[in-house]
């Protein structure tokens, strides 16, 4: 198996519920190795000064217009 998402894509991030996220969408900045059988994203929003560590399952192939 290999990640679904690659370096550069822009994704949807499906949070916990009551975290906040981007409604601007989140750039994929790094592959990281699986955990727990689930693959690994580092994402980032330019709406944010931080990047986040994603599942694979609470990523979305953003939709651009």
């Amino acid at each position: 198996m290999k990640h679904k998402f690659k370096v550069g894509q822009l994704v949807n991030y499906s949070a916990k519920v009551g975290m906040r996220t981007s409604p601007s969408g989140y750039k994929i900045t790094r592959l990281l190795p699986p955990e727990g059988g689930q693959f690994l994203y580092r994402i980032k929003s330019a709406n944010e000064t931080f990047e986040r560590v994603a599942r694979e399952q609470d990523l979305a192939q953003r939709q651009v217009a």
